[in-house]
């Protein structure tokens, strides 16, 4: 397989378009596996749709061994001919102020991924070349094999930058898209808004493809690729099956779950049965326990709060003692209420406090989680690493006590401390997002406490 990342000069920059016009012009003739740089769920989502394969994270503070992080990237590519790689926010931007702290930089340097840079060409010329100057020598390591000029005005607009970056670095120039008002993917508060709420979404895809096709040069890109092998090795976190029926939330409330966590779950033979808190009226059949993960819960909250049968279902499932393990969005369904814009609306109930939307981001960025007791996620005095992004607050009442303590620490130093994680019964609920390949002791502890047993060996 073939590899090659596109990466932004800064957060900004077009990376996305630049690279859903690449997946778009390419996957009709070649076989492509996307992967995303960082811990976000939703532009996976697009690589996915584009691809017909499921994009997956590649992500140095969340799985931690840089042997795990080959094996992510590598795993199943014997039949695959190009791996396309998108960054996160700017090439050199990760944790704090370290060039080689989970930046998409490091990630290109540790797995021998080619670079092209993509640059905002927007309202500049000559200044564009002194931009990539700097960033080829900020870290000669890194391997910025061309350049891509995204928002250009016009064929004479390209023509000046291309000329400049040509008369002062020694870098290719591969091409091009144009300034597009009316492609642009619209955000919300967790970025771009998720591909399945956009009805005209195919037809600013196959667009994005036609400009990549008509004005980047593909056949270089492919000829600077590097080669990457499938190591064929086992899984470094799956080491034995189970015997597991796991009911997992998936529809437009609740689709944040990392390809990785699924796949590890299937591969240690748990069976996998989705169901909608949206639509279902019932838990799936014979489940052992259940997995809520993040999304837009808030976006959905009148339906959520309008099935009364499923919110039973699930009070029923906790009160039985069953496991539930929610995540983010998980946890403003669990509780009591959920306040919007636009009201406020009736949860399941299980954990006793509110979930309110806020302006702003209140919570943003990598983090360490120790559990204070033991509980669904980890053992007492476990160390955990994860992320968390949203825009609400969990408001818990005096009976229900937090049980992580969790830490920012930037730089060597630690910028924040807060509590968060609630447990009652054997339900688990948390702002925290975990990659499960961090370690095979936190994931074959939640497999453990999920109620697994063992099956056979692996």
């Amino acid at each position: 397989m073939k590899k090659i990342m596109i990466a932004g000069a800064t957060s900004g920059s077009g990376k996305t378009s630049v690279t859903l016009g690449i997946l778009s012009a390419l996957s009709g003739q070649m076989r492509i596996q996307p992967y995303k740089v960082g811990p976000d769920y939703v532009d996976t989502k697009f690589h996915s749709r584009i691809t017909g394969r499921p994009s997956r994270n590649i992500d140095s503070f969340l799985v931690p061994n840089n042997e795990t992080l080959k094996y992510l990237f590598e795993r199943d590519t014997n039949d695959l001919d190009l791996g396309v790689v998108e960054g996160v926010m700017g090439l050199y931007d990760g944790l704090g102020t370290d060039k080689d702290a989970h930046s998409s930089a490091s990630i290109a340097k540790a797995l021998a991924i080619p670079v092209v840079l993509v640059v905002n060409g927007r309202s500049a010329s000559t200044s564009i070349a002194a931009i990539v100057k700097g960033f080829l020598t900020f870290d000669p390591a890194v391997p910025i094999v061309g350049v891509v000029v995204n928002n250009v005005m016009s064929q004479n607009h390209y023509e000046l930058i291309k000329g400049a970056i040509e008369r002062y670095v020694n870098v290719p120039v591969l091409g091009y898209l144009p300034f597009k008002k009316e492609l642009a993917l619209p955000s919300r508060q967790l970025g771009l808004v998720p591909d399945n709420e956009l009805p005209e979404v195919d037809a600013k895809i196959a667009a994005l493809g036609k400009l990549a096709t008509a004005h980047i040069d593909l056949n270089q890109i492919l000829a600077l690729a590097g080669t990457s092998v499938d190591p064929q090795a086992p899984s470094p976190i799956v080491t034995h099956q189970v015997a597991l029926t796991l009911g997992i939330a998936q529809d437009d409330a609740f689709n944040f779950y990392y390809q990785d966590n699924l796949e590890a779950l299937r591969e240690a033979g748990v069976v996998l049965k989705p169901f909608s808190p949206i639509k279902d009226k019932t838990l799936p059949a014979d489940v052992d326990a259940l997995y809520l993960g993040g999304g837009y819960p808030e976006e959905f909250a009148a339906q959520l709060a309008a099935n009364t049968e499923m919110k039973q279902a699930i009070r029923n499932f906790s009160l039985a003692d069953k496991p539930i393990y929610a995540e983010c969005g998980g946890l403003m369904y669990l509780g009591k209420q959920l306040t919007t814009e636009n009201g406020t609306y009736e949860m399941v109930g299980i954990l006793d406090g509110s979930s309110t939307m806020t302006p702003r981001l209140k919570r943003f960025g990598y983090c360490e989680a120790t559990p204070a007791k033991s509980s669904l996620i980890g053992m007492a005095g476990t160390k955990l690493v994860g992320h968390e992004f949203h825009h609400s607050v969990f408001a818990a009442q005096s009976g229900l006590e937090p049980i992580l303590h969790m830490k920012k620490v930037r730089d060597g130093v630690v910028v924040d401390e807060w509590t968060g994680g609630y447990q009652v019964r054997q339900t688990f609920a948390s702002y925290l997002h975990v990659h499960f390949y961090q370690s095979a002791a936190v994931f074959n502890g939640l497999l453990d406490r999920l109620g697994a047993r063992v099956h056979a060996s692996h």
